[in-house]
């Protein structure tokens, strides 16, 4: 029996994807720092909650 455990973090490509975004966009969110995020080595990397906080952020946004 093999477990997949949820990942601790998420590639660019990855949150773009969630959100429905194109890379480009989702590059701009992070260069913008609307997106956090941190740099491991060469790569960008997103927690599962900064994307929770960018929806919530959004949404709060749009209801206000």
């Amino acid at each position: 029996m093999q477990t997949t455990l949820p990942p601790k973090w998420y590639t660019t490509a990855q949150v773009a994807e969630m959100l429905g975004f194109g890379l480009y966009k989702t590059k701009s969110l992070i260069a913008s720092g609307e997106l956090r995020s941190l740099k491991d080595g060469r790569y960008r990397r997103i927690l599962p909650e900064w994307v929770d906080e960018y929806v919530s952020r959004r949404v709060q946004e749009h209801e206000a």
